[in-house]
């Protein structure tokens, strides 16, 4: 077996844990208060992490999005194609893609309207010289001055949402990790599958870092919520409706000890594979 099959033969068992799945998006919540906590009381030393410019910051987080679909939608067009071929189907399942990137940018852009709407332009960061002829972020950072606002933490946001998208969107590797796969896809669905896998645990890291070395509670709090609310509204209420993308095709699999024939049999009596 191919160290990549080991690979994703345990991420798949990690991710059938009992509790794995339903209970992550709570990891979240649990992280946000502790940390906060944590950074109110100061208990964490600085580290490499604790400055904005870290290397996973500039060139990850802060291009997260983009890091989350370059992966994604390659692994969301090749594994629904295993259920179905049918090209209502498969448009249908990569309109998830486009909902999920305009939450994100709908959330993100009021948050910057927020933080323009409720800020002020400072000379200095102590808050002690104010300039108002200076209505906005950008032009108050331009001039070289300070603005604060009410900043909801975007970072507690877009490492949330990201990291439950990219774990509803790949969970058809269960199924696919026992179905007849020819070796070339096989060999891309496992590279996409870790690659995405190391996504989740680099955003819970890095959302981590964020929850201990920055922004006010509340604002990581908030920011985390609305994660939480567009991973909720979608995949659990808006997607189980008939006019919406819909969910993730997926099998049990022999690994529950369920006839794998039995749920494609039921899948192709219910049309969604051909």
């Amino acid at each position: 077996m191919a160290v990549e099959d080991v690979i994703v033969d345990k991420l798949v068992s990690f991710w059938r844990i009992p509790g794995a799945r339903r209970y992550f998006p709570w990891i979240f919540l649990l992280i946000s208060i502790l940390g906060s906590l944590l950074k109110e009381v100061q208990l964490v030393p600085d580290t490499y992490f604790s400055s904005s410019r870290n290397i996973l910051n500039l060139y990850f987080v802060k291009v997260s999005w983009g890091w989350t679909l370059l992966l994604l939608t390659p692994f969301v067009l090749l594994s629904n194609s295993y259920f179905s071929r049918d090209v209502s189907f498969l448009s249908r399942r990569l309109l998830a893609l486009p909902v999920a990137t305009a939450i994100w940018y709908i959330f993100t852009e009021s948050f910057f309207y927020i933080e323009d709407a409720t800020g002020s332009c400072y000379q200095t960061t102590a808050m002690d010289v104010l300039n108002p002829e200076f209505t906005s972020k950008s032009t108050c950072r331009r001039a070289g001055f300070h603005w604060f606002g009410y900043d909801i933490s975007g970072h507690s946001f877009i490492l949330t949402y990201s990291a439950l998208f990219i774990l509803e969107e790949t969970a058809p590797m269960g199924y696919l990790k026992y179905a007849n796969v020819s070796s070339l896809p096989r060999k891309v669905l496992n590279f996409l599958f870790i690659a995405l896998n190391s996504l989740i645990f680099l955003w819970v890291w890095m959302f981590a870092c964020t929850s201990v070395y920055f922004h006010h509670p509340f604002d990581k709090l908030l920011g985390t919520l609305c994660g939480l609310l567009g991973w909720y509204g979608t995949y659990r209420l808006w997607y189980l409706k008939p006019l919406s993308p819909g969910l993730p095709p997926q099998q049990q699999t022999k690994a529950q000890k369920q006839p794998m024939q039995i749920h494609v049999d039921s899948l192709e009596n219910a049309g969604i594979m051909t």
